[in-house]
Protein backbone atom coordinates (compact mmCIF):
# COMPACT_ATOMS: atom_id res chain seq x y z
CA UNK A 1 0.00 0.00 0.00
CA UNK A 2 2.92 2.38 1.00
CA UNK A 3 4.82 1.53 -2.54
CA UNK A 4 1.83 1.69 -4.34
CA UNK A 5 0.94 5.62 -2.84
CA UNK A 6 4.86 6.33 -3.39
CA UNK A 7 4.44 5.29 -7.07
CA UNK A 8 1.21 7.01 -7.86
CA UNK A 9 3.18 10.54 -6.02
CA UNK A 10 6.13 10.14 -7.94
CA UNK A 11 4.41 9.99 -10.77
CA UNK A 12 2.20 13.15 -10.30
CA UNK A 13 5.70 14.86 -9.31
CA UNK A 14 7.04 13.50 -12.91
CA UNK A 15 4.17 14.48 -14.94
CA UNK A 16 4.45 18.14 -13.14
CA UNK A 17 7.59 18.46 -13.44
CA UNK A 18 6.98 17.34 -17.32
CA UNK A 19 4.30 20.08 -17.71
CA UNK A 20 6.00 23.19 -16.29
CA UNK A 21 9.05 22.13 -18.25
CA UNK A 22 6.77 22.13 -21.65
CA UNK A 23 5.28 25.18 -20.89
CA UNK A 24 8.28 26.78 -20.38
CA UNK A 25 9.28 25.53 -24.11
CA UNK A 26 6.22 26.36 -25.03
CA UNK A 27 6.67 30.00 -24.22
CA UNK A 28 10.20 30.07 -25.54
CA UNK A 29 8.99 28.34 -28.94
CA UNK A 30 6.00 31.20 -29.04
CA UNK A 31 6.93 34.75 -26.99
CA UNK A 32 4.87 37.23 -26.90
CA UNK A 33 4.45 39.66 -29.40
CA UNK A 34 2.39 42.33 -27.76
CA UNK A 35 1.77 44.32 -25.02
CA UNK A 36 0.45 43.79 -21.61
CA UNK A 37 -1.75 46.79 -20.41
CA UNK A 38 -3.79 47.19 -16.90
CA UNK A 39 -7.08 47.07 -17.04
CA UNK A 40 -7.78 47.10 -13.74
CA UNK A 41 -6.81 45.43 -11.59
CA UNK A 42 -5.18 42.92 -13.82
CA UNK A 43 -3.16 43.27 -17.46
CA UNK A 44 -4.44 41.77 -21.00
CA UNK A 45 -2.42 41.64 -23.91
CA UNK A 46 -2.88 42.76 -26.82
CA UNK A 47 -1.51 43.98 -30.32
CA UNK A 48 -2.33 47.45 -32.12
CA UNK A 49 -2.44 48.48 -35.48
CA UNK A 50 -3.23 52.04 -36.11
CA UNK A 51 -5.08 53.45 -38.44
CA UNK A 52 -3.00 54.66 -41.18
CA UNK A 53 -3.81 57.96 -43.94
CA UNK A 54 -5.49 55.55 -46.07
CA UNK A 55 -7.96 53.97 -44.11
CA UNK A 56 -11.22 53.37 -45.24
CA UNK A 57 -12.99 51.24 -42.62
CA UNK A 58 -14.48 51.03 -38.98
CA UNK A 59 -11.84 50.27 -36.41
CA UNK A 60 -12.14 46.85 -35.70
CA UNK A 61 -12.21 44.37 -32.51
CA UNK A 62 -10.90 40.63 -33.21
CA UNK A 63 -11.42 38.06 -30.16
CA UNK A 64 -10.76 34.40 -30.56
CA UNK A 65 -12.37 31.37 -29.83
CA UNK A 66 -11.79 28.58 -27.33
CA UNK A 67 -8.81 26.99 -27.12
CA UNK A 68 -7.12 29.84 -29.31
CA UNK A 69 -5.07 33.45 -28.38
CA UNK A 70 -4.38 36.18 -30.85
CA UNK A 71 -2.22 35.29 -33.25
CA UNK A 72 -5.44 33.09 -34.35
CA UNK A 73 -7.35 36.07 -35.55
CA UNK A 74 -4.02 38.07 -36.36
CA UNK A 75 -2.58 35.92 -39.12
CA UNK A 76 -6.03 35.23 -40.85
CA UNK A 77 -6.90 39.01 -40.89
CA UNK A 78 -4.11 41.20 -40.33
CA UNK A 79 -2.88 41.18 -44.38
CA UNK A 80 -6.41 41.19 -45.56
CA UNK A 81 -7.07 44.66 -43.59
CA UNK A 82 -3.47 46.52 -44.00
CA UNK A 83 -4.11 50.18 -44.48
CA UNK A 84 -7.76 50.26 -44.54
CA UNK A 85 -8.66 49.77 -40.72
CA UNK A 86 -7.17 50.05 -36.99
CA UNK A 87 -6.76 46.56 -35.36
CA UNK A 88 -6.93 45.56 -32.23
CA UNK A 89 -6.65 41.58 -31.59
CA UNK A 90 -7.12 40.68 -28.12
CA UNK A 91 -5.79 37.49 -25.58
CA UNK A 92 -8.70 37.21 -24.40
CA UNK A 93 -8.90 36.99 -19.99
CA UNK A 94 -6.34 34.23 -19.14
CA UNK A 95 -5.67 33.28 -22.82
CA UNK A 96 -2.29 33.61 -24.31
CA UNK A 97 -0.40 35.90 -22.44
CA UNK A 98 -3.32 37.66 -20.80
CA UNK A 99 -3.46 37.29 -16.99
CA UNK A 100 -6.51 36.00 -15.49
CA UNK A 101 -8.16 38.75 -13.70
CA UNK A 102 -10.43 36.67 -11.39
CA UNK A 103 -13.63 34.82 -11.12
CA UNK A 104 -15.62 37.39 -13.14
CA UNK A 105 -13.44 36.70 -16.12
CA UNK A 106 -14.61 33.23 -15.79
CA UNK A 107 -17.98 34.51 -17.57
CA UNK A 108 -17.96 35.74 -21.21
CA UNK A 109 -19.99 39.39 -19.84
CA UNK A 110 -16.48 39.52 -17.90
CA UNK A 111 -14.39 39.20 -20.75
CA UNK A 112 -16.35 41.59 -22.53
CA UNK A 113 -16.18 43.99 -19.94
CA UNK A 114 -12.40 43.53 -20.27
CA UNK A 115 -12.26 44.36 -23.65
CA UNK A 116 -14.37 47.22 -23.06
CA UNK A 117 -11.83 48.52 -20.76
CA UNK A 118 -8.55 47.74 -23.26
CA UNK A 119 -10.43 49.70 -25.95
CA UNK A 120 -10.38 52.64 -23.83
CA UNK A 121 -6.57 51.94 -22.67
CA UNK A 122 -5.94 52.04 -27.17
CA UNK A 123 -8.06 54.80 -27.50
CA UNK A 124 -10.93 53.23 -29.73
CA UNK A 125 -14.29 54.57 -28.98
CA UNK A 126 -15.83 52.40 -30.90
CA UNK A 127 -15.07 49.62 -33.28
CA UNK A 128 -16.69 46.61 -35.48
CA UNK A 129 -16.79 43.40 -32.77
CA UNK A 130 -15.58 40.59 -35.16
CA UNK A 131 -15.45 37.21 -33.07
CA UNK A 132 -15.01 33.60 -33.79
CA UNK A 133 -16.83 30.62 -31.73
CA UNK A 134 -16.69 31.37 -28.16
CA UNK A 135 -15.45 34.51 -29.19
CA UNK A 136 -19.10 34.99 -30.87
CA UNK A 137 -20.87 34.83 -27.04
CA UNK A 138 -18.37 37.66 -25.81
CA UNK A 139 -19.42 39.47 -29.05
CA UNK A 140 -22.41 39.18 -28.54
CA UNK A 141 -22.19 39.97 -24.87
CA UNK A 142 -19.83 42.79 -26.10
CA UNK A 143 -22.90 44.66 -27.74
CA UNK A 144 -25.57 43.95 -25.12
CA UNK A 145 -23.13 45.40 -22.29
CA UNK A 146 -21.62 48.02 -24.23
CA UNK A 147 -23.68 49.54 -27.30
CA UNK A 148 -21.77 52.96 -27.44
CA UNK A 149 -18.58 51.09 -28.09
CA UNK A 150 -20.44 48.63 -30.74
CA UNK A 151 -20.02 49.67 -34.31
CA UNK A 152 -21.13 46.54 -35.81
CA UNK A 153 -21.07 42.97 -34.80
CA UNK A 154 -19.25 40.11 -36.95
CA UNK A 155 -19.68 36.69 -35.71
CA UNK A 156 -18.28 33.89 -37.04
CA UNK A 157 -19.25 30.13 -36.75
CA UNK A 158 -20.16 31.64 -33.15
CA UNK A 159 -21.23 29.24 -30.00
CA UNK A 160 -23.99 31.48 -28.81
CA UNK A 161 -27.06 29.36 -27.66
CA UNK A 162 -28.20 26.31 -25.61
CA UNK A 163 -26.92 23.37 -27.68
CA UNK A 164 -28.33 19.62 -26.75
CA UNK A 165 -25.67 17.46 -25.16
CA UNK A 166 -22.40 18.72 -23.24
CA UNK A 167 -19.09 19.72 -23.71
CA UNK A 168 -15.59 17.13 -23.87
CA UNK A 169 -14.98 15.17 -20.40
CA UNK A 170 -11.44 16.78 -19.83
CA UNK A 171 -13.36 20.32 -20.18
CA UNK A 172 -15.55 19.38 -17.03
CA UNK A 173 -12.55 17.34 -15.32
CA UNK A 174 -10.19 20.01 -15.61
CA UNK A 175 -12.75 22.57 -13.96
CA UNK A 176 -13.88 20.84 -11.01
CA UNK A 177 -11.59 22.22 -7.97
CA UNK A 178 -8.44 20.52 -6.92
CA UNK A 179 -8.63 17.47 -9.22
CA UNK A 180 -9.05 19.87 -12.60
CA UNK A 181 -5.76 21.74 -11.37
CA UNK A 182 -3.80 18.05 -10.76
CA UNK A 183 -4.98 17.36 -14.65
CA UNK A 184 -3.85 20.03 -15.77
CA UNK A 185 -0.42 19.89 -14.12
CA UNK A 186 0.33 16.47 -15.26
CA UNK A 187 -1.80 15.19 -18.38
CA UNK A 188 -2.94 17.81 -20.33
CA UNK A 189 0.70 18.38 -21.63
CA UNK A 190 1.46 15.25 -22.85
CA UNK A 191 -2.30 14.47 -23.96
CA UNK A 192 -2.38 17.83 -25.97
CA UNK A 193 1.04 17.67 -27.53
CA UNK A 194 0.04 14.25 -29.17
CA UNK A 195 -3.10 16.20 -30.59
CA UNK A 196 -2.34 19.44 -31.64
CA UNK A 197 -1.77 17.88 -35.56
CA UNK A 198 -5.46 15.82 -35.56
CA UNK A 199 -6.88 18.63 -32.96
CA UNK A 200 -6.26 21.91 -35.57
CA UNK A 201 -7.23 19.58 -38.78
CA UNK A 202 -10.19 18.57 -36.89
CA UNK A 203 -11.38 22.37 -36.34
CA UNK A 204 -11.07 23.19 -39.66
CA UNK A 205 -12.45 20.14 -41.32
CA UNK A 206 -13.78 19.45 -43.97
CA UNK A 207 -11.40 22.52 -45.30
CA UNK A 208 -7.99 21.84 -45.47
CA UNK A 209 -5.55 23.40 -42.88
CA UNK A 210 -3.11 25.87 -44.12
CA UNK A 211 0.12 24.92 -43.62
CA UNK A 212 2.01 27.25 -41.44
CA UNK A 213 -1.04 27.20 -39.35
CA UNK A 214 0.35 25.92 -36.09
CA UNK A 215 3.87 27.19 -36.53
CA UNK A 216 1.82 30.96 -37.08
CA UNK A 217 -1.08 31.39 -34.54
CA UNK A 218 0.75 28.83 -31.39
CA UNK A 219 -1.95 26.57 -30.70
CA UNK A 220 0.75 25.00 -28.02
CA UNK A 221 -0.15 28.14 -25.63
CA UNK A 222 -3.15 26.74 -24.77
CA UNK A 223 -1.84 23.61 -23.28
CA UNK A 224 0.28 25.80 -20.71
CA UNK A 225 -1.05 24.45 -17.12
CA UNK A 226 -2.71 27.81 -16.08
CA UNK A 227 -4.01 28.57 -19.45
CA UNK A 228 -5.32 24.71 -19.99
CA UNK A 229 -7.86 25.14 -17.09
CA UNK A 230 -8.97 28.96 -17.99
CA UNK A 231 -10.15 27.24 -21.30
CA UNK A 232 -11.92 24.37 -19.81
CA UNK A 233 -13.40 26.46 -17.18
CA UNK A 234 -14.86 29.19 -19.90
CA UNK A 235 -15.92 26.46 -22.29
CA UNK A 236 -17.58 24.33 -18.54
CA UNK A 237 -19.68 27.48 -17.81
CA UNK A 238 -21.11 28.28 -21.71
CA UNK A 239 -23.88 26.43 -21.66
CA UNK A 240 -25.37 28.04 -18.07
CA UNK A 241 -24.24 31.53 -19.24
CA UNK A 242 -25.97 31.51 -23.30
CA UNK A 243 -29.20 29.48 -21.75
CA UNK A 244 -29.26 32.98 -19.45
CA UNK A 245 -27.96 35.47 -22.23
CA UNK A 246 -29.52 34.26 -25.26
CA UNK A 247 -32.78 35.53 -24.40
CA UNK A 248 -31.30 39.23 -23.98
CA UNK A 249 -30.34 39.01 -27.84
CA UNK A 250 -33.06 40.46 -28.92
CA UNK A 251 -31.76 43.63 -27.62
CA UNK A 252 -28.91 43.83 -29.89
CA UNK A 253 -29.18 46.92 -32.25
CA UNK A 254 -25.78 47.31 -33.96
CA UNK A 255 -26.18 45.82 -37.75
CA UNK A 256 -24.58 42.15 -37.33
CA UNK A 257 -23.66 39.74 -40.39
CA UNK A 258 -22.66 35.96 -39.02
CA UNK A 259 -20.92 33.95 -40.91
CA UNK A 260 -21.32 29.85 -40.65
CA UNK A 261 -21.41 26.42 -42.99
CA UNK A 262 -23.50 23.37 -42.94
CA UNK A 263 -20.51 21.43 -42.30
CA UNK A 264 -19.14 22.71 -39.02
CA UNK A 265 -18.40 19.79 -36.67
CA UNK A 266 -17.85 21.81 -34.01
CA UNK A 267 -20.60 23.53 -33.27
CA UNK A 268 -24.23 23.23 -34.33
CA UNK A 269 -24.43 25.98 -36.70
CA UNK A 270 -28.18 25.57 -37.04
CA UNK A 271 -28.68 26.24 -33.37
CA UNK A 272 -26.43 29.12 -33.28
CA UNK A 273 -26.44 30.34 -36.35
CA UNK A 274 -29.50 30.27 -37.15
CA UNK A 275 -30.48 31.38 -33.92
CA UNK A 276 -28.66 34.90 -33.91
CA UNK A 277 -30.11 35.18 -37.27
CA UNK A 278 -33.56 34.98 -35.61
CA UNK A 279 -33.05 36.84 -32.42
CA UNK A 280 -30.70 39.71 -33.29
CA UNK A 281 -33.46 41.96 -35.54
CA UNK A 282 -31.82 43.31 -39.01
CA UNK A 283 -29.36 40.78 -38.74
CA UNK A 284 -28.46 39.03 -41.90
CA UNK A 285 -26.71 35.30 -41.95
CA UNK A 286 -24.20 34.16 -44.94
CA UNK A 287 -24.72 30.25 -44.98
CA UNK A 288 -21.92 29.14 -46.99
CA UNK A 289 -22.26 25.45 -48.12
CA UNK A 290 -19.17 23.00 -47.48
CA UNK A 291 -17.62 25.15 -44.86
CA UNK A 292 -16.34 24.30 -41.81
CA UNK A 293 -15.40 26.05 -38.35
CA UNK A 294 -12.45 28.53 -39.79
CA UNK A 295 -14.53 31.05 -41.89
CA UNK A 296 -11.96 33.18 -40.90
CA UNK A 297 -9.26 31.67 -42.85
CA UNK A 298 -10.95 29.71 -45.56
CA UNK A 299 -13.24 32.30 -46.62
CA UNK A 300 -11.74 35.29 -45.47
CA UNK A 301 -12.84 37.21 -48.54
CA UNK A 302 -16.15 36.81 -47.63
CA UNK A 303 -15.65 38.23 -44.08
CA UNK A 304 -13.69 41.26 -45.22
CA UNK A 305 -17.03 41.94 -47.58
CA UNK A 306 -19.06 41.92 -44.17
CA UNK A 307 -16.50 44.77 -42.46
CA UNK A 308 -16.93 46.64 -46.06
CA UNK A 309 -20.68 46.78 -45.56
CA UNK A 310 -20.39 47.32 -41.89
CA UNK A 311 -18.48 50.45 -42.62
CA UNK A 312 -21.12 51.79 -45.15
CA UNK A 313 -19.91 50.87 -48.65
CA UNK A 314 -21.95 48.91 -51.24
CA UNK A 315 -21.41 45.22 -51.29
CA UNK A 316 -23.39 42.66 -52.98
CA UNK A 317 -23.02 40.20 -50.54
CA UNK A 318 -24.46 37.46 -51.72
CA UNK A 319 -22.70 37.34 -54.84
CA UNK A 320 -19.33 36.73 -52.80
CA UNK A 321 -20.86 34.43 -50.87
CA UNK A 322 -22.15 32.11 -53.82
CA UNK A 323 -18.49 32.53 -55.33
CA UNK A 324 -16.90 31.48 -51.87
CA UNK A 325 -19.32 28.77 -51.64
CA UNK A 326 -18.47 27.58 -55.79
CA UNK A 327 -15.08 27.89 -54.81
CA UNK A 328 -14.98 25.41 -51.75
CA UNK A 329 -17.04 22.71 -53.56
CA UNK A 330 -14.29 22.27 -55.79
CA UNK A 331 -11.38 23.03 -53.17
CA UNK A 332 -9.58 19.34 -51.76
CA UNK A 333 -11.34 18.26 -48.62
CA UNK A 334 -9.25 17.76 -45.83
CA UNK A 335 -9.06 13.58 -44.81
CA UNK A 336 -9.88 12.90 -40.98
Amino acid sequence: MILAALLIAALMLAGIAFSLHSARGISARFPNTGQLIDVGGFRMNSVHLPATPTADLAPLVFIHGASGNLLDQMHAFASAFEGRAEMLFVDRPGHGYSERGGRKNDRPDGQADAIAKLMEKRGMAQAIIVGHSFGGAIAASFALRHPEKTAGLVLLAPATHPWPGGVDWYYRLTALPYVGWLFAHTLAAPIGLRRIDSGTRSVFYPNPRPADYIDKTAPHLVLRPLAFRNNAVDVANLHAYVSEIAPRYREIAAPTIIVSGDSDDIVLADVHSRGLARDIVGSELLWIGNLGHKPDYVVTDVVVAAVEKLSGRSIDLDKITRRAEARLIVQPKELR
